[in-house]
């Protein structure tokens, strides 16, 4: 149970999504599935605040991509699709606690897809552990690279009162005759 071959391989198609340019080959214990060339990716779909704790690709991509591959094709349930995402996870070496949290994630965007509200009130009780322990340090970074840019654009907005312009030489004065 594992993928077959070396890391994906894959192209830059815009800022988020990427082609797998050669196929990538997962074996698990029954079946085998292979991710065909060309197959779009956005690698995994973290939320932009929380991308400073689990950044969008790393030692987890190929499972991130097997997860996209196996909703979109729907070769299994999404419950069998976050499980072998979750394998995955554990099998190419993720620690525990962000192979929690990220599997936390995909489970919980499975199971509100399409969920009425009581449902969505019963998950956000139970998950409120979860959310603090994100939102905390996440608030933190955000509040921060908002001070970052301030800080940023207002040294860029000194450097260009600052910066002298050359006056051009005055033009050559032709005399009347």
């Amino acid at each position: 149970m594992t993928f077959v071959g070396s890391g994906p391989v894959v192209e830059e198609l815009d800022a988020k999504f990427w082609r797998v340019t050669e196929p990538l080959v997962y074996s698990g214990e029954t079946e085998e599935f292979v991710i065909p060339a060309g197959f779009r990716t956005d690698f995994a779909s973290v939320p932009r605040p929380l991308v400073w704790l689990i950044p969008r690709y790393g030692l987890y991509t190929r499972a991130a991509i097997l997860h996209d591959y196996l909703l979109s094709s729907r070769a299994v349930s999404v419950a069998d699709a976050d499980g072998l995402f979750r394998r995955c996870l554990r099998e190419l070496g993720v620690s525990v606690p962000r192979r929690w949290m990220m599997w936390a994630a995909v489970r919980a965007a499975s199971r509100l897809r399409g969920a009425s509200i009581r449902d969505i009130a019963l998950f956000v009780l139970t998950a409120v552990p979860s959310v603090i322990f994100l939102a905390v340090p996440a608030v933190v970074v955000t509040v921060f690279l908002a001070l970052f840019w301030a800080v940023e654009l207002l040294f860029w907005a000194g450097s260009r009162m600052g910066q002298r312009t050359e006056t051009p030489p005055p033009e050559p004065q032709m005399k009347a005759a």
